[in-house]
């Protein structure tokens, strides 16, 4: 089951520098970690040690933010496309 996962700038060194990866799983958590498989590294920038998604990370699955939806539990189905966002912070 591939999902597209596009990947932001700051990870992209982790990933040869591509800008959407595929990855496989039925759930986000089981395509974080197949992602960690792949491009060592990424996880520890998407999850903390208790496995829960990093306040300044936002992860989006066909658009919807998956803290909205079942978060590391959110199901994933072929061709679905997961967004790894990094907050913004700033302002004037």
């Amino acid at each position: 089951m591939p999902v597209n996962v596009r990947i932001p700038q700051p990870l992209r060194p982790l990933t040869g520098n591509q800008s959407t990866v595929t990855a496989e799983g039925p759930t986000l958590e089981a395509l974080v970690a197949n992602l960690e498989s792949a491009y060592p590294g990424i996880k520890e920038r998407m999850v903390d040690e208790a496995g829960q998604i990093r306040r300044f990370v936002n992860i989006y699955v066909n658009g919807d933010d998956v803290r909205f939806l079942d978060g590391m539990q959110t199901a994933l189905k072929d061709g679905d496309e997961v967004s790894i966002v990094p907050a913004v912070a700033g302002g004037a």
